[in-house]
């Protein structure tokens, strides 16, 4: 076998929820350039088709299905549907995800202000929004004999980042589940299941840019500190992803289970001194 044939997507049958956001974007718009046959989950039928049609206006294949993924009933529902279309998956992408300011620490408070309604949602969205799609479309893997399913951690699990308590717990939890699936996968279904997370490192996006740059473009203070600890001293870019994203997806990383990708500048690994 070449290399070639190990990386090779064409044709691959990728469902990817949260695919609208920044990041999601550019993941969803570079799988379809390389022959993936993308279909988009999401709750919001503007945005989803939006992309889908930017998907096809470049000649790739996409088709939108529209469910809540916090929402095991709305799964439930779209399943159906999309088994119906297309039979089977290959891959599932948990990309659906993000942070709300009540569940975020400002500088004024302390935890005691922590607001718990904001804290559940942001769980709901991030833990058991990866929860309930693998438990809805894990059918679809097995009638294809396996597959690939890819989590979206963060930084903020393994290194804890001041005041955003909710999103650092959650993605936590997403690391956790990552390795736990990993292992219930493979050993009950076999060893053509594999489960694997991608921890993007610190990238501007639209939940987080107020809150690293000002509005002349500067760094804020927050920022400041998060390029310090950066070795490669910058924010990542969306394509930045891209390469760990594709081997992950492909059978280039067939032996690789249960492990977090940090796309990261080298954060991860820098002390501080």
């Amino acid at each position: 076998m070449t290399s070639r044939d190990l990386f090779d997507l064409k044709g691959t049958k990728i469902l990817f929820s949260g695919a609208t956001g920044v990041l999601g974007t550019s993941m969803a718009l570079y799988l379809a350039q390389q022959g993936a046959e993308l279909l988009l989950l999401g709750r919001t039928p503007e945005k989803v088709n939006a992309l889908r049609d930017q998907i096809t206006a470049e000649g790739g294949k996409a088709w939108g299905f529209y469910a809540d993924v916090t929402d095991e009933e709305s799964l439930a529902k779209v399943k159906p549907l999309i088994e119906a279309q297309h039979g089977s998956i290959a891959v599932l992408i948990n990309a659906a995800g993000g942070n709300m300011p009540g569940a975020v620490i400002r500088q004024e408070q302390t935890f005691l202000d922590l607001n718990t309604d904001a804290l559940r949602q942001v769980m709901d969205l991030n833990y058991l929004g990866t929860v309930f799609p693998v438990k809805a479309f894990l059918p679809l893997l097995l009638k294809n004999g396996g597959g690939t399913i890819l989590n979206i951690s963060s930084m903020a699990a393994s290194r804890p980042m001041t005041r955003v308590v909710g999103y650092a717990s959650a993605k936590a939890a997403i690391d956790n589940l990552t390795k736990w699936l990993a292992v219930e996968l493979a050993s009950k279904h076999g060893p053509s299941f594999r489960v694997n997370a991608l921890a993007p490192g610190f990238f501007l996006t639209d939940q987080n840019r107020t809150l690293l740059t000002q509005e002349d473009g500067s760094l804020t203070q927050r920022g400041t500190q998060i390029i310090s600890h950066t070795p490669m001293n910058r924010f990542g870019e969306p394509d930045d992803l891209l390469g760990a994203l594709h081997w992950l997806c492909s059978d280039a990383s067939k032996f690789v289970t249960g492990t977090t990708v940090a796309v990261d500048g080298g954060f991860s690994a820098y002390s501080g001194v």
